[in-house]
């Protein structure tokens, strides 16, 4: 998965922002389709989260016939039936509990309506006025609306309404006739959104359907044209989602990955995020109060397996604003980006804002070379980072990267007073001291930064095996906890321990994992820990070394590889650098989904929107307060 530049955020930024519309948290499910599909019917169906696939159109360029149930939490996919005929871009909806497939067509538009039960027996229903394929379907008040689309012969401006699906009746005509149009419903009015126009180009209308007054009219405009998107109605907001747009110099249209909220009350087209994946042309069903977007075209027309969801969010931010849709929404990032021997601190639009070494900061004397960590200490006026290969802590003010203070021999590693051996996870405690995992060296050290010497050292040097209070098998975490101590990580065993900066063992406990990395605390009794292996994991667990949580994807874009940071976000998802990727992600605990990545999963790079085995990260809010570390100084 890659990242998309945002379309058109100049234009967008001149538009009012609604105080009351959240923004969305848009996420790519770990799991895929076992074929790729596009142009589906989609029918939510019982419980939360469960779909029904019908039709579509396959990657062989032929329509489907087969109805498939999906549940969303797994990802398994169970054969349940067949339509009477095959189709694609057919207009769905459920009424009654039945599924109502109108129209689509296999080599040419039909008028065919099909049934689908709830155990997937499929039943023909009284044929559509005229073939009608590229339609959208709506349910308003228990009743079915089938909107805009294309007979074979010209567009259908015709809004047809049914109870049963035995007999339609002419509700409105639409002002600018369409295909492909997106639809959503809210208080009794049918909102149309973009489509494809007779000369086949994306459209910007926005039209809105009254059936009570049986009228239909344009009432705003899309930031650009938009065709083959997605919308529906989430707690009483439309949200709008991907599609096929032509902007600029485009010969011809690109799927997009805007997400848009609607504020019917100014008519206004807020930008509330971004899909992970750009698509058009999607299945496309609400559950649970989801969006969900099933297959889909991407880039160059071929269909994907990928399933995608939009939910609101109001900790990912306010619609309109910049940022939105941003998991770390009011935030700055800090990234410690090893491959590339930089720093990067990233706005919540995902812009570089700064960077380290540069030609106004240039690096110490000491050099700067393999960041492996960097986190924002004094209120946001500082950087400290430990360069894992050079052996070395520096401290640098922020921004002006002057360089305050370091400590160690430049890729000289020892034991000595002055030396470190691949040094892990360097914090300013509260009291001004500095905290550091000296792996290699099998220690913990708490060292005087005015003077340089060691105040405190656990572990003894050379001995890298777990034997509390003595020894530490090579320590990689030492994160100040509320209380004063450290939670410390041992590789050799698998330990997680926490201690007194004195050295003395409060609790220690073993967990069934591979490689543990830098463990956090996230509750009283919650910890969170990466595991540094492929394919890697984000567990949860408590003091009894109970694992509450586990995340371990073993195929597909949500899969780690040697993920060595996971935090707990005030948005309430999981970020992490996933080093071996070369991106950070951030996951959806409920759903196990990815939410938002910076970098290109397995190409290193330098450019902006790649990075190189990023090794750490940190966030900044505002008055210069570090959330995930609240215990530092």
């Amino acid at each position: 998965m890659a990242t998309h530049p945002r379309h058109s955020q100049t234009a967008l930024r001149a538009q009012t922002v609604s105080e009351t519309l959240p923004a969305a948290m848009a996420g790519l499910f770990p799991w895929q389709l076992q074929a790729p599909i596009s142009r589906e019917a989609i029918l939510p169906e019982g419980p939360t989260g469960t779909l029904v696939l019908v039709g579509g159109l396959m990657a062989t360029g032929t329509s489907a016939t087969g109805a498939y149930r999906l549940d969303t939490s797994t990802g398994q996919l169970s054969a349940i039936g067949n339509l009477a005929s095959p189709t694609h871009d057919a207009a769905a909806v459920v009424l009654g509990g039945t599924g109502l497939v109108f129209g689509g067509g296999d080599t040419a538009p039909s008028a065919l309506a099909q049934g689908m039960s709830p155990g997937g027996a499929s039943s023909q229903l009284a044929p559509l006025p005229q073939p009608r394929a590229d339609a959208a379907g709506v349910v308003v008040g228990g009743v079915a609306y089938i909107v805009g689309g294309y007979s074979g012969l010209g567009f259908e401006p015709h809004v047809l309404a049914t109870t049963t699906g035995d007999r339609y009746r002419w509700v409105a005509t639409l002002p600018v006739p369409v295909r492909y149009p997106a639809v959503a419903s809210v208080d009794g009015l049918i909102y149309v959104f973009g489509g494809l126009s007779a000369v086949g180009s994306p459209v910007r209308a926005i039209q809105v359907v009254n059936p009570v007054r049986r009228t239909a009219k344009v009432v705003g405009e899309l930031p650009f044209g938009l065709a083959g998107a997605s919308a529906g109605t989430l707690d009483g907001v439309i949200y709008l989602a991907g599609g096929s747009s032509a902007t600029g110099a485009q010969a011809t249209a690109q799927p997009v990955n805007d997400v848009f909220a609607f504020d019917t009350a100014t008519r206004s087209v807020l930008r509330a995020g971004s899909l992970p994946v750009a698509v058009a042309y999607a299945g496309t069903a609400v559950s649970g109060n989801r969006l969900y977007l099933v297959g889909g075209e991407v880039a160059g027309g071929a269909p994907t397996s990928a399933v995608q969801f939009v939910r609101p969010d109001r900790r990912f931010g306010t619609a309109g604003s910049p940022g939105a849709g941003s998991p770390y929404y009011g935030y700055k990032l800090l990234v410690a980006d090893r491959g590339n021997d930089r720093l990067l601190v990233l706005n919540d639009t995902g812009q570089i804002i700064w960077r380290y070494p540069s030609k106004n900061a240039p690096p110490p004397p000491t050099g700067f070379y393999y960041p492996d960590d960097a986190f924002f200490i004094r209120h946001g006026t500082a950087i400290i980072s430990n360069q894992e290969a050079n052996d070395t802590i520096v401290e640098i003010a922020y921004p002006s990267g002057r360089v305050l203070w370091d400590y160690g021999h430049p890729r000289t590693p020892g034991t000595a007073p002055g030396y470190l051996h691949n040094p892990d996870d360097a914090y300013l405690l509260r009291n001004g001291d500095v905290t550091v995992a000296d792996p290699m060296n099998c220690r913990v050290l708490i060292i005087d930064p005015t003077t340089k010497t060691v105040l405190h050292q656990i572990g003894t040097n050379g001995v890298c095996a777990h034997n509390p209070p003595y020894d530490l098998g090579s320590p990689n975490g030492d994160t100040p906890l509320t209380d004063g101590n450290l939670l410390i990580s041992e590789i050799d065993g698998t330990w997680i321990d926490e201690y007194t900066t004195t050295g003395k063992l409060v609790w220690t406990v073993h967990l069934p994992i591979t490689y543990p990395s830098d463990p956090q605390q996230i509750g009283p009794d919650r910890y969170l820990v990466a595991d540094y292996r492929y394919p890697g994991a984000i567990v949860e667990f408590n003091r009894a070394g109970q694992v509450l949580y586990r995340y371990q994807p073993r195929t597909g874009t949500g899969q780690l590889n040697d993920p060595s940071l996971v935090e707990l976000l005030p948005s309430g998802v999981f970020m992490l650098n996933d080093d071996h990727n070369d991106r950070m992600v951030a996951i959806d605990p409920s759903t196990g989904a990815i939410v938002w990545q910076y970098g290109h999963t397995g190409v290193p790079g330098t450019a902006p929107g790649y990075l190189n085995r990023p090794d750490g990260f940190d966030i900044l809010g505002p008055g210069g307060s570090t959330p995930t570390h609240p215990a530092t100084g």
